[in-house]
């Protein structure tokens, strides 16, 4: 006993006087270790033998070394506090707020439906009441008549019985006091045509449903505020915008070699997919090397591609009639259409695809959106039953924008047009106003993260820029653009246009 308080004795003397609480040696308990390792924390006093195991490590003196670490332990005490526990509290406190903005989403569409119902239920209850009104005031005009009638029709019978018997009879008497009432009962009782009220049931068009209860929108979150790096919640947001360049610059070009480059599509940031006049669809990257070649199925030259949000790239085939699928397992076809031909292709951001075609009769243009194989919803005209597109086999090319709505890049109406997630007209661009529409030309279209729409002008050689609610922003005329076909944007917003004319992809930054 009296050892072990000893030791305990020296050691609170050593601490007091150096304030590092000594370590005794595991195989040597009397002796203090004095260095220790630093990739394995194992400590050494100075009888041991070091193991070959730590051969090549950093043994440190323990006494020297233990301020460095006690100060390593301060800054991560003080990062702790003061830095990481907060923005973690505040990521906590943010995901509770969403929580809170999902649960009032169920919450809204309940009390949503309810007050629709209760609107429907007072619409019918007053049509009903209105309808029994009616009805009370005829019914009792049409028993008077019907009555009247039915008394007749007694009289008639009654007669037409005793005419029957008089002729039996054939005596004199009855036939010669005879005295026909034909005159009498050949006109019907006089009465005006009681107007008759008819419920007439109108078409429920579950568009119009929707658009008066209303749709889910992406929302914009706070989360660009922030200033840690979390994850970041599952929710699309709105960057703030940044100025662009008055000067865009060519921060890389490639050339594909094509003839005619008819489309360009990102599959990431380092990749993307071309097509041109043949079959083929190549995979590049940015330096310019090929990744991967793919043949259309049927042969035909594809009219449009897209990248899905899984990265797996589809294709419109116009001739063949069919949207198709390149996957990891080949290409087929997934859908098939019948009597129309599909033209341009996106990929939205509920993961659906929505596609632009023409009749076989090239009378008729429509925009479709799928669920997988699945038609969801079709959009073809406006309110008072105009056509949106033009009817033409002209080239067709459609982007879903950051708030949903579908923009149509018509070249045959010359015109980039507009509608909301629900088909909704919103509005028709078509040049600046000073320059007359019949010379606007759009080719493919895309839009940035901010919401604005950028579409090429192969003869122009430029790329028009807009906002969401069809306000010309400004060209991009530079860079020496030449002929630009089609067009998509990464993540960063920088512009890779495919150039008709030389075969060429430009990366444009646009921002700084």
């Amino acid at each position: 006993m009296e050892q072990q308080y000893n030791m305990r004795k020296n050691v609170h003397c050593t601490l007091h006087k150096t304030g590092v609480l000594p370590i005794y040696c595991k195989d040597h308990p009397k002796i203090q270790c004095k260095l220790y390792c630093e990739q394995c924390g194992d400590p050494f006093c100075s009888q041991c033998i070091i193991p070959v195991a730590h051969k090549h490590h950093d043994l440190v003196d323990i006494t020297k070394n233990y301020e460095t670490k006690k100060e390593f332990l301060r800054r991560d005490l003080q990062e702790l506090e003061k830095t990481i526990l907060p923005k973690h509290k505040e990521a906590a406190s943010e995901l509770s707020v969403q929580k809170a903005a999902q649960r009032q989403n169920s919450q809204k569409i309940a009390k949503q439906g309810n007050v629709l119902h209760r609107e429907i239920d007072r619409i019918i209850e007053n049509i009903k009441s209105e309808i029994d009104d009616k009805n009370s005031q005829n019914f009792a005009r049409l028993d008077k008549k019907e009555d009247e009638i039915n008394r007749n029709i007694s009289q008639i019978s009654q007669v037409i019985n005793e005419l029957k018997l008089v002729l039996e009879s054939e005596e004199f008497w009855w036939i010669s006091k005879y005295k026909s009432r034909n005159d009498e009962f050949r006109k019907l009782p006089q009465y005006a045509q009681v107007p008759i009220t008819i419920f007439q049931p109108n078409e429920i068009k579950r568009e119009r449903l929707i658009e008066q209860i209303g749709y889910l929108t992406p929302l914009s979150s706070t989360t660009e505020k922030r200033n840690f790096s979390l994850p970041l919640p599952v929710t699309d947001y709105v960057r703030p915008i940044c100025p662009s360049l008055d000067v865009p610059q060519i921060i890389a070009e490639l050339d594909t070699a094509c003839a005619k480059l008819f489309g360009v599509s990102c599959r990431n940031d380092e990749e993307i997919w071309t097509h041109g006049d043949n079959k083929m669809m190549i995979l590049y990257n940015l330096k310019g090397e090929l990744v991967k070649a793919i043949e259309t199925k049927s042969g035909n030259g594809p009219a449009d591609i897209a990248v899905t949000r899984g990265k797996e790239l589809v294709y419109t085939d116009f001739k063949d009639r069919s949207i198709n699928l390149v996957s990891s397992t080949g290409t087929y076809p997934f859908i098939r259409l019948r009597g129309w031909r599909p033209r341009g292709i996106c990929s939205t951001s509920s993961d659906g695809l929505l596609v632009i075609m023409v009749s076989d009769d090239k009378k008729q243009t429509k925009v479709v959106r799928y669920s997988g194989s699945a038609e969801r919803q079709t959009i073809q005209r406006d309110e008072q039953g105009r056509p949106l597109y033009s009817s033409s086999l002209y080239l067709k090319y459609l982007i879903e924008n950051t708030n949903l709505d579908i923009c149509v890049a018509d070249n045959g109406a010359n015109a980039v047009v507009v509608v909301n997630a629900t088909g909704k007209f919103r509005f028709r661009y078509t040049g600046l106003p000073s320059t007359p529409r019949k010379n606007f030309y759009p080719y493919d279209i895309h839009k940035d993260s901010h919401g604005r729409i950028l579409t090429a002008e192969k003869t122009k050689n430029c790329i028009h820029v807009i906002d969401q609610d069809g306000q010309f922003i400004r060209y991009i005329d530079q860079c020496d653009l030449r002929g630009p076909f089609s067009l998509c944007l990464d993540s960063s917003d920088h512009i890779l246009t495919a150039e008709y004319t030389t075969g060429k992809v430009k990366k444009i930054k646009f921002y700084k």
